[in-house]
């Protein structure tokens, strides 16, 4: 029971504070404090050398520019070891002609992984899913997104869920369903009758009290 006790991994909460960690990785040694005040786009794959996760890591490299205009930091993770990530990351270089210029944490151990949960039994006891976590500047955990090992993610709905976040920190409001930047925001809705009241002549787009858009 001890043994199997040891073997569950933690659930992580969006708003909580992510999980501290300290790694190996292609850029020397890391933690997760070296980024502090920056946003960190963490992200996981299940195996060096394999076709979906390099089509990820050259959509991700491919991104990178946008992604530092944001002030974001992107890591990888896998449980191969760093002279596989080297090896990797220079063929996709070689191959593709894409350079992977984030650096990428060796979790033999699994203990970066099973710290965030990675490892899910019932796709595989030894490789990672693909799991983003977004972390703010603050080093709070603000979104996660997981895909099966048999699919790859897509770069741009990373992104967005990144603007989309620093757009409602910024500016203390919410996004829509397939919300883009420049699009309209979402006013949030009054706390009280007499709030209620006001907000249909407060000059937003608004289709009831609680219903109401406005241009940033």
């Amino acid at each position: 029971m001890e043994e199997q006790a040891s073997q569950v991994q933690p659930m992580l909460l969006i708003g909580e504070k992510a999980p501290v960690w300290e790694a190996v990785t292609t850029h020397g040694p890391k933690k997760l404090s070296d980024y502090e005040g920056k946003w960190v786009v963490m992200f996981s794959h299940p195996a060096d050398f394999t076709p979906v996760c390099t089509t990820e890591f050259m959509g991700f490299a491919e991104k990178s520019a946008e992604f530092e205009k944001r002030g974001v930091q992107l890591i990888g993770l896998s449980i191969d070891s760093v002279h596989s990530h080297i090896a990797w990351t220079r063929n996709i270089k070689e191959k593709f002609g894409v350079d992977i210029n984030f650096p990428i944490i060796a979790d033999l151990d699994m203990k970066v992984a099973k710290s965030y949960g990675m490892i899910h039994s019932a796709s595989s006891a030894t490789a990672t899913i693909r799991a983003v976590f977004v972390i703010d500047d603050k080093g709070v955990l603000r979104a996660m997104i997981y895909y099966p090992l048999s699919n790859g993610r897509n770069i741009d709905e990373v992104l967005r869920i990144v603007d989309a976040c620093q757009t409602t920190d910024k500016n203390g409001v919410a996004t829509p369903a397939n919300w883009q930047p420049g699009d309209k925001v979402i006013v949030p809705p009054p706390q009280s009758a007499q709030d209620a009241e006001k907000r249909m002549n407060e000059g937003y787009e608004c289709v009831d009290w609680y219903f109401c858009k406005k241009d940033l």
